[in-house]
């Protein structure tokens, strides 16, 4: 093995797939990419990273509530170019053709374009590490969407693609919690 500098160890854990953060201040519509997410337990509660340099900070913070999509391999150019512009500047859905719909307990738009959708309302937010804790009020998924296949950021600009799903539910049953 060879040594790898300590501030490059964030690459070798990747928590979970990169999603697509939407958000509504109450005047217009915003996304952003996060790279950081993470299930916590085995509930519909998340987690994602983000802070105050980032334009949906604000619209997050203010308004409790956003929608977590999960993207697919085939949107990569679209999720770089999303992370890579700012809402306060540009105005991303028209930019990227995003397609949207309205939500059935959040006013921010779930993305037609991605695999899933997750409504979700800010239960904290932990101010010094720009963690924002979520519950899910509402789950969607297209499963017309011939790829399914996630992307995964390393963090340093590459990406994993999700590969074969494979089946160990019934070695497992007896381990998970109920109704998993």
């Amino acid at each position: 093995m060879q040594e790898l500098p300590l501030g490059r160890a964030f690459t070798l854990i990747e928590p979970g797939p990169v999603t697509l953060i939407t958000t509504n201040d109450g005047r217009r519509d915003n996304v952003m990419t996060i790279t950081w997410t993470m299930v916590m337990d085995f509930t519909p509660r998340f987690a994602i990273a983000t802070g105050h340099w980032n334009h949906s900070w604000t619209a997050l913070s203010a308004s409790g509530e956003c929608v977590i999509a999960i993207p697919t391999m085939d949107m990569i150019d679209t999720v770089i170019g999303i992370g890579t512009c700012s809402g306060a500047e540009v105005d991303k859905f028209e930019r990227f053709g995003l397609s949207r719909c309205p939500g059935t307990h959040v006013r921010a738009p779930l993305l037609r374009d991605c695999l899933a959708n997750v409504e979700c309302r800010v239960v904290d937010i932990i101010e010094p590490h720009g963690i924002v804790v979520l519950d899910g009020l509402a789950a969607w998924f297209d499963g017309d969407r011939s790829e399914k296949r996630t992307l995964h950021a390393v963090g340093d600009g590459s990406f994993v693609v999700d590969g074969d799903r494979l089946d160990r539910r019934d070695a497992m049953r007896s381990k998970l919690p109920e109704g998993i």
